[in-house]
């Protein structure tokens, strides 16, 4: 069994933005799609969580969230590197999140997927998330978005 932590960070610093960089360029899906500017319009002046998971010390993921409406938190981002992978380190995340989101008085968190991303929608149905809409992509139906929401009550 391994030893896991999780760290909670409330509060957007130059450090931490720096880790999560490193963290998602060591993320394939993730292709570089966010940039510095994005990190810092998402969770600067709001409520926000990061959480970063180690195991046996090492950083092995991380999942970012923010608030931009009362009542409800928003799970933007979250990975596991991909040599930390079926540990359940994902779920762990997601439901530390939950937690929190609770502990913080949040009635709902909402998330966003794709149909590429199988394992993630699998997770996340079967934690109790609800798809609530659908953005279909004619072209390519692996890049339809799925919003999805859980009541935390």
């Amino acid at each position: 069994m391994y030893t896991t932590t999780i760290a909670r960070h409330s509060e957007l610093t130059d450090d931490l933005l720096q880790t999560l960089i490193t963290l998602a360029r060591q993320v394939p899906e993730f292709d570089g799609r966010y940039t510095i500017e994005d990190y810092r319009s998402r969770l600067t002046n709001k409520p926000m969580l990061v959480q970063l998971v180690s195991v046996e010390g090492e950083l092995a993921g991380f999942k970012i969230g923010y608030s931009e409406q009362p009542g409800q938190f928003y799970s933007w981002l979250g990975a596991v590197m991909p040599e930390f992978r079926q540990l359940g380190l994902a779920k762990t995340l997601l439901a530390d999140q939950e937690a929190w989101a609770k502990a913080q008085g949040f009635d709902l968190i909402a998330v966003n997927t794709y149909n590429q991303f199988t394992s993630m929608l699998q997770m996340l149905i079967k934690q109790g998330y609800k798809v609530v809409g659908l953005q279909t992509d004619k072209e390519q139906v692996d890049n339809n978005k799925l919003f999805l929401n859980k009541l935390l009550n």
